[in-house]
């Protein structure tokens, strides 16, 4: 299988170079989950069907730096990706792809460096010299502190793991991109489009300017061109094209006139993107289909700003795990745009247009205002500090959702032709891809097993040397690929750093954000109001994240309506336990409990919750779940105790929160 795929790719190469066509970008799917054996049977099929590159979507373990028996990996272990424990488990993900022709994107930030040990380990013992690589770590920890949540540790610390990783590729694998700054999960946070390209340029200057002392002055250059981005591209494909064009313009200016990079060849803007998942409905959920294939129109039209690699959300990951049938078709969609059209014969379409240029002027306008705001607080990592970046988001988002609410924002089966034929994709049971129960127990046994044959001597050797470069700030890159090849695990690692440098709490962004509250909150406001004779106080309401999940959009814009319809709102942020949330609603004296989960753990995380309460003598707090659940397990949610489970179809918070402000009513009436 090995040689067959790889010689396709040889066969399609010279293909590429015989026509007068551009080469297609790479094709990725973004993929990965249960277990690194059945990952990588995954991935062996996709690239046999035409993939080019990989993407390593890693479970939440993995990504906040746990082994897979920790307390905190419960619920987690397979679900959103693939656990990676050690080096036995990164040779099984990546059997058979021959390495030095593959590559390779991972979708990793907090523990990139370790990650990225782990894979360079694994092309050694495949014989694969570290200069025969080609891919990319995410490694944008900033984003995290006001995205996704996969951080762990403070902002220094993380920026210093950052530039270990950028000053050690550029000599050691210099086809490598030893970073992705992340605007896509910007945008899923509420980013408007110059938000989007002021925010990631920032981050990257800020990633810049910490490197720059680390390395020779005549290699800053080539350390300048190996910066890559991971973008977004939303449903108004127009705008978004011009976004691209905005960006690869202001990095251009950025390279040449604050850091003085001469040459064009290395001020490119380089970037992958994912289409937008945000923007995936699960009513008409076969509407995706189009969505999908104008957001990718956006990173494809412009020649000159065209992406480098697309990875392309299948049509039902609304409603969860895609199986291999639908990233299928969404690799196919990108196979047909790239060789059946016409666009890859031509020069960039839209070079002249007066429309276009007038557009992307804008965004660069706003764009540079917001860069220069941001320079004058001291930069992107204290504009996570203050919260300002967070409340700018959570504020944007607000809008956003509250446009959609007043149908000022079509979305079609959504808020405008809601009227539907039943989706034969979706009317038999296996529309989407579950883990299997028994893929965390079977991981944990496999992980007990690898620590039980491996040389425990050899293994305290290289974490002492792990923590010597930590301590003394060394650059940590070959002590961990040497803990890769000893058999440390991913929890050790982390561990040791987590003694070494701490751990972190982001700002939640939820307590300054305002927004203007939607006239249909006055009639929920009214019965809040209404509540407090029976209560004897104001309503109060925990709104909790148990797990690893880290995606908090859905909580925060929770936390911000109830707060505005005079809910007194108990928000702490991400990675709670579920003793953790129970504690919470102890000792703050909560009526209500709200749950956001979108890892897929909500099965396990609620019933420990629900059961903690219990436990607690709070079994009369009723508890709300909302995240991607399917029907057969909101049912069971039910059956267990959850007096409501929303998903994303129900888009309208206002209503959430009058049917919230409901079920108070009832179970306290009922207890009176």
């Amino acid at each position: 299988m090995k040689e067959n795929y790889a010689g396709s790719n040889i066969a399609q190469a010279k293909l590429d170079q015989a026509s007068e066509r551009d080469r297609p970008w790479l094709f990725r799917t973004y993929s990965g989950h249960s277990s690194a054996a059945k990952s990588n049977e995954l991935y062996r099929a996709n690239l046999g069907r035409g993939q080019t590159g990989l993407s390593i979507a890693f479970d939440l373990p993995t990504q906040t730096g746990y082994d897979s028996d920790h307390p905190l990996a419960r619920g987690e272990v397979g679900k959103v990706g693939v656990p990676i424990s050690h080096l036995g488990d990164m040779q099984t993900l990546l059997d058979g792809i021959p390495l030095e022709k593959m590559n390779t994107s991972m979708t990793i930030n907090a523990p990139a460096a370790w990650l990225l040990a782990l894979y360079v380990a694994a092309a050694e013992r495949q014989g694969v010299a570290r200069d025969q690589l080609s891919g990319t770590v995410q490694n944008d920890i900033i984003k995290e502190y006001l995205s996704r949540g996969t951080y762990i540790f403070p902002p220094a610390p993380s920026m210093k793991l950052i530039a270990d990783t950028v000053s050690f590729t550029y000599r050691e694998i210099p086809k490598w991109n030893p970073i992705n700054v992340c605007s896509y999960h910007l945008q899923e946070a509420g980013a408007t489009p110059n938000q989007e390209l002021a925010f990631a340029l920032a981050i990257a200057v800020e990633v810049l300017d910490t490197v720059r002392p680390r390395v020779p002055v005549e290699d800053f250059p080539l350390v300048a061109g190996r910066i890559s981005f991971f973008v977004n591209a939303g449903v108004r494909f127009v705008t978004e094209m011009c976004k691209m064009r905005a960006f690869t313009d202001l990095w251009d200016e950025i390279l040449r006139d604050r850091y003085g990079i001469e040459d064009p060849k290395l001020r490119r803007f380089r970037y992958g993107v994912q289409v937008n998942s945000l923007g995936l409905t699960e009513q008409q959920p076969e509407n995706n289909v189009y969505r999908i294939l104008l957001e990718m129109l956006a990173v494809t039209l412009s020649k000159n700003a065209r992406a480098r690699a697309v990875q392309l959300p299948a049509w039902n990951e609304a409603l969860g795990l895609p199986r291999p049938w639908d990233q299928q078709w969404s690799l196919r969609l990108q196979q047909i745009v790239a060789y059946e059209t016409d666009l890859l014969e031509y020069g960039d379409l839209f070079d002249g247009s007066p429309v276009v240029a007038e557009k992307v002027d804008s965004l660069k306008a706003d764009a540079r205002t917001e860069l220069a705001a941001i320079d004058a607080m001291g930069g992107a990592v204290a504009a996570v500090e203050s919260a300002y970046m967070k409340r700018a988001l959570v504020e944007s988002n607000a809008k956003r959702l509250s446009a959609i609410e007043r149908g000022d924002q079509v979305v079609v089966g959504v808020n405008k032709y809601t009227e539907a034929e039943p989706s034969p994709l979706t009317a038999t049971d296996g529309a989407i891809m579950t883990v299997d129960a028994s893929a965390e127990r079977e991981q944990i046994e496999a992980l007990n097993a690898w620590r039980a044959s491996r040389d425990d001597a050899a293994v305290k050797t290289a974490l002492a040397d792990l923590r010597a470069a930590a301590v003394e700030d060394r650059n940590i890159m070959e002590p961990s690929i040497q803990c890769a090849h000893a058999g440390v695990t991913t929890g050790e690692w982390a561990g040791l750093l987590r003694d070494v440098y701490g751990e972190y709490r982001a700002p939640t962004g939820v307590g300054g954000s305002s927004a203007q509250a939607p006239e249909s909150l006055n009639a929920v406001r009214a019965r809040v109001n209404a509540l407090e004779p029976m209560l004897g106080t104001r309503l109060k309401m925990l709104v909790g994240k148990p797990g690893l999940d880290g995606h908090s959009n859905g909580a925060e814009q929770i936390a911000v309506r109830a707060r505005d319809a005079g809910v007194e709102v108990i928000y702490e942020g991400i990675r709670l336990t579920p003793a953790e949330i129970v504690s919470a609603a102890l000792q703050e004296g909560v009526h209500v409990v709200g749950l956001s989960i979108l890892s897929g753990s909500h099965v396990t995380l609620v019933a420990d919750v629900v059961k903690g309460l219990k436990a607690a003598g709070l079994d009369d707090v009723p508890v709300i779940v909302g995240g991607i659940i399917p029907p057969e397990d909101a049912a069971l949610l039910m059956a267990n105790g959850v007096a409501a489970v929303y998903t994303p179809k129900d888009f309208d918070l206002t209503q959430i929160l009058d049917g919230i402000v409901g079920i108070v009513e009832k179970a306290y009436a009922r207890a009176a």
